[in-house]
Formats: C-alpha cells, structure tokens, sequence
C-alpha cells in the first residue's frame, strides 16, 4: 500500500507538530527515550527527644529561668 501524499500534507503536519511522529512511523524507529533525573538521597527521619517539645513547634510563652535548685543544675549524663 502505498501512501499519496503531498507539500500541502507535510506542511499541515508541520503546523499540527506531528510531523517528526509521521516520519518515526514511516521509517519504523522508535522515538529516544528522555533522560530520567536522579532524585537525591534524602533521609526523612527524625531524631526522638524524650521529654521535648516535638521537632518544628515551641512552647507558647516565655521560657522560665533556672531556679538554682539541685535537679537544674545537675548535669546529665552523656
């Protein structure tokens, strides 16, 4: 089967942006593949904080002072 077509076709494809799909299909190759882009490693994890407010937020208010008292001042062991 022959297919009749003329400068009138080609350039209604050209308008239409089907033309480079007319020719793939004419010749029988198939169209590249686009490149994939690597998305970075993120680790989405959060670190607990026993006894913390929870990560993003913050107490409402003022913050109180230290007092002086033995359980303010003691340190913590690492």
């Amino acid at each position: 089967m022959a297919a009749q077509f003329d400068a009138a076709d080609i350039a209604a494809m050209r308008a239409e942006g089907s033309l480079e799909e007319f020719l793939r299909l004419l010749t029988g190759k198939a169209a590249p593949k686009l490149p994939v882009a690597e998305k970075p490693d993120v680790v989405h994890y959060t670190i607990p904080h026993p006894g913390a407010w929870p990560v993003g937020t913050a107490a409402t208010g003022p913050i109180p002072a230290v007092c002086g008292c033995p359980n303010c001042q003691r340190e913590e062991a690492p």
